[in-house]
């Protein structure tokens, strides 16, 4: 594989898309009848969610080297195919990006870029070895680009984006604590102190799907609050079906083949509540 091929897949394109494309749906949440006039802000809200979150994965497998070695051996870094160094430059270039285009857009932005720059740094370089913390920072990660959506079109957070980005927290939080229990072995010789890691798989199970219940009590209030039209209630019950029985066969089996299962599968429960939402937006 090619340098540039290496370069690609250390930034994980798929994940900055979806991340870029929160942000547009944070927006679209925040004001379904988005004008032209806020296209621009748009425009920049996807390119600082695709940067940012290229800068992210970037550091992530920087620190993660050692780790990846033993659970991902052909990632770009521990495979010689991307030297640390170059890594490093690589991120900043996108940070820099990044930031330029949330300046573009308002003061919120870019001050919401920052923290969440900060928040990603913070959970890579100490947060991750510390279990349910980590866990948490990266929860936080994945619902700000929502928050970020909504501050580039209303300049404000709108109760339903907030609703939304609490339920990505929740179920987000989960699936993290579940790939604890999928990275357990490289975990442990590299002293990641992940719940699987300090209490074993079976709570982990238990707590992860503690947080996929959370955020399956939660999904009704948008509607109850009338927020949402009557579309997003099938495709909501979709997601809702699906983590809660992804919780229960996560604690009936926290093998590592189950937990690497149930992290995928989350993920796409996670989609149609996204999904949810942007139907229920329009009236």
């Amino acid at each position: 594989m090619s340098k540039i091929g290496g370069y690609a897949r250390l930034i994980r394109p798929v994940n900055c898309v979806m991340m870029g494309i929160a942000v547009i749906v944070g927006a679209v949440l925040a004001n379904p009848r988005i004008g032209h006039n806020s296209w621009p802000s748009l425009a920049y809200g996807l390119v600082t969610g695709f940067m940012l979150t290229a800068a992210s994965m970037t550091i992530n497998d920087y620190y993660d080297r050692q780790i990846d070695a033993i659970n991902e051996p052909s990632r770009p870094i521990p495979s010689g195919l991307v030297k640390p160094r170059n890594a490093l430059i690589f991120a900043a270039i996108l940070s820099i990006l990044g930031f330029v285009a949330a300046s573009l857009t308002n003061t919120y932005c870019l001050v919401t870029a920052i923290i969440a720059w900060i928040v990603f740094v913070a959970y890579t370089t100490v947060g991750k070895r510390s279990g349910l913390p980590g866990n948490f920072l990266v929860g936080i990660c994945v619902a700000i680009p929502f928050i970020y959506g909504s501050l580039a079109t209303v300049a404000e957070v709108r109760l339903n984006v907030l609703l939304f980005a609490s339920m990505a927290f929740l179920s987000n939080t989960g699936r993290e604590i579940t790939k604890g229990i999928v990275d357990v072995k490289g975990d442990t010789t590299a002293n990641v102190k992940t719940m699987a890691v300090r209490y074993g798989e079976k709570r982990a199970a238990v707590v992860a799907a503690s947080f996929y219940v959370l955020a399956v009590l939660l999904s009704p209030i948008p509607w109850l609050l009338d927020l949402v039209s009557y579309w997003f209630i099938p495709l909501v019950l979709i997601t809702d079906i699906g983590l809660a029985a992804s919780s229960f066969m996560l604690i009936k089996d926290y093998s590592r083949e189950n937990a690497r299962k149930i992290k995928k599968n989350v993920l796409l429960w996670f989609i149609i509540g996204l999904l949810a939402f942007i139907v229920g937006a329009i009236r």
